[in-house]
């Protein structure tokens, strides 16, 4: 989510600069490989948080949703949301900032959500429609499987698990939050206006 990412993402996402660790899940040493490219411009917008590797920031989240838009500066603006423990639980909202680690490498980001505590924000897999992404860090320790149905079923998700083990990945014990059946059950407190299209 960008928290997952960019809850990272993540991708909700990364606060690994501000909170303990939790273990790498990535089998040897060398990062991921990232995908080639990524268009900005259609990967902002409204993520639904499909599935997550468990850390401490986003404990008890449901219904988690990332909304990415460029700020004035051209940073992106992350918007994560989730309800805590259910879909009727406390919508907790946190903002934070994306920008490119390297102008020159577009799948690569860094995101803030504490000041000028940068965490990465690596996309390894996009559709071709960028209809979902899975996103990670270089060690494997924090990992987001993101697409923008918020129901997008078991053979996509079988899918996507079978790419992150064909990395390295060990995908036991990911957290898959209560979604909303559809976009249009999903509530929209705590994000722009018009966001939702």
């Amino acid at each position: 989510m960008l928290k997952p990412v960019l809850a990272a993402a993540a991708l909700s996402l990364p606060l690994a600069a501000c909170m303990s660790s939790p273990p790498d899940r990535l089998a040897g040493d060398a990062p991921p490989p990232t995908v080639e490219s990524v268009d900005l411009d259609r990967y902002l917008g409204l993520w639904f948080e499909i599935a997550r590797a468990e850390h401490g920031f986003e404990e008890g989240c449901q219904g988690v949703t990332a909304y990415y838009e460029y700020r004035e500066d051209g940073d992106i603006r992350v918007i994560n949301r989730c309800w805590k423990d259910s879909l009727d639980g406390e919508l907790d909202v946190a903002e934070g900032r994306a920008r490119l680690a390297d102008p020159g490498d577009t799948a690569k980001l860094e995101v803030s959500f504490f000041g000028p505590f940068y965490g990465d924000y690596w996309i390894l897999e996009l559709a071709e429609d960028y209809s979902w992404a899975v996103v990670s860090e270089p060690a494997g320790r924090y990992l987001w499987i993101l697409s923008r149905d918020p129901q997008p079923g078991e053979a996509f998700i079988e899918e996507r698990l079978s790419f992150l083990q064909s990395l390295g990945y060990d995908t036991e014990g990911l957290i898959y939050p209560d979604q909303w059946e559809s976009l249009a059950a999903m509530p929209t407190e705590g994000l722009p206006e018009g966001a939702v299209q």
